[in-house]
């Protein structure tokens, strides 16, 4: 039997990044931004002492590390060709600027599942808890998800 349980952050928790896909070919390589919302699905063969996937408590530095990343920040491809100028933004206190390997719906989800992987290994809870799935929403039309 596997066990399920979920956790999301909503758009109302404030996830608000501006970023830009600078290959698009359409208004998408412009700034612009949402207040994302994260869906996490966590899996386990067996249940913790408590009858638990999870604990959802202890999933509090997790989610100090998604706002880390995504709350009030202006999200930059490491390999954007404005890259020096987003940064100036940074340099004069206009943006906090983040430097991640992709931007994009499809990428934040992936960068979501490395950084939950990496926590439940680093705070013990793997190999019994896995991650199963990662959904991010930009809004109500637009969302990825990554599967594991």
């Amino acid at each position: 039997m596997t066990y399920r349980s979920t956790k999301t952050y909503g758009h109302d928790i404030g996830l608000s990044a501006c970023f830009r896909q600078w290959r698009a070919e359409s208004h998408c390589a412009q700034l612009h931004g949402y207040a994302l919302a994260v869906h996490l699905e966590f899996e386990a063969d067996e249940l913790d002492a408590h009858g638990w996937v999870i604990d959802f408590g202890a999933l509090k530095p997790l989610r100090a590390r998604l706002e880390a990343t995504f709350d009030h920040a202006l999200l930059v491809a490491y390999d954007d060709p404005e890259l020096p100028l987003l940064r100036a933004l940074s340099e004069r206190g206009v943006a906090r600027v983040v430097v991640v390997p992709r931007t994009g719906c499809e990428a934040f989800a992936e960068q979501v599942a490395d950084m939950a992987t990496h926590w439940l290994r680093e705070n013990g809870h793997g190999p019994r808890v896995r991650l199963a799935e990662v959904h991010v929403r930009e809004h109500g039309a637009n969302s990825a998800k990554v599967i594991l």
